[in-house]
């Protein structure tokens, strides 16, 4: 599996797929996307990326939307236009790929652990969490229908606060939520992918130590100045064999 995130396509992106992607069949046989496919959440700007996609990559895509892709109030439109041209957008969803589970949302702010911004004050603050709260139920009723050997999470936000360390601590708390770690820790999760920081760290791990990944593409171009800008997971030929066998 190939992951990364916040590509933030714009009218000027032309190229940045197939720049990006030119080796992906070979590595990796499903892509992820995190979040922030486009950057200014128009119409226009996904399907200019959904054509480049299509033309590009021949493996199945599965992925979320991010807050980026929010910002024009046309998230539906974005998503369906994706949808349209064949990759799966997960919203509080699942599915199967090639016998691996996929469970999906956009996650949402809030800070970690004891940081957690509370249910507390105006109407504005219980309106925050209320939102963390949703995306939160939105994944745990997705890996409740999820029964795949492996269950793969796809998040914008992060669920734990070792993946955004590098950024300033100042912004933590709008950069994911612990909240969203919850169902993680219900679930027979094998990992976990997620973008929006931009300057955090590559891997953290949930408090069952299942792994996760920051895959933001300015944090992989950073630390891969001589591979592909994403992140590369494989199963084992054992684990493999296990899933064809099911």
């Amino acid at each position: 599996m190939a992951a990364v995130g916040d590509l933030h396509y714009t009218k000027g992106s032309q190229g940045l797929v197939q720049n990006l992607f030119a080796n992906l069949s070979q590595d990796a046989d499903i892509l992820i996307l995190c979040g922030d496919l486009t950057d200014y959440g128009t119409p226009e700007e996904a399907q200019m990326l959904a054509k480049e996609l299509s033309a590009t990559v021949r493996i199945p895509i599965v992925g979320v939307l991010g807050n980026h892709d929010c910002e024009s109030g046309q998230e539906a439109a974005v998503k369906d236009i994706f949808v349209q041209s064949g990759v799966t957008i997960l919203d509080g969803e699942s599915c199967e790929i090639m016998g691996i589970g996929f469970a999906g949302a956009k996650g949402f702010i809030g800070g970690f652990g004891k940081y957690s911004l509370g249910a507390w004050g105006e109407a504005g603050i219980k309106s925050i969490v209320k939102e963390a709260l949703d995306e939160a139920l939105k994944l745990e009723s997705a890996l409740a229908r999820l029964r795949s050997l492996h269950q793969i999470v796809v998040l914008h936000y992060s669920p734990i606060a070792a993946t955004v360390q590098g950024e300033p601590t100042e912004i933590f708390p709008f950069l994911g939520s612990s909240r969203l770690e919850e169902p993680l820790l219900r679930h027979p999760v094998s990992m976990v992918f997620h973008g929006h920081a931009h300057r955090g760290s590559p891997e953290g791990t949930l408090l069952s130590g299942k792994p996760v990944y920051n895959v933001a593409l300015p944090l992989m171009r950073a630390n891969k100045a001589d591979g592909p800008a994403y992140k590369v997971v494989h199963l084992s030929v054992a684990e493999r064999a296990e899933v064809a066998a099911r």
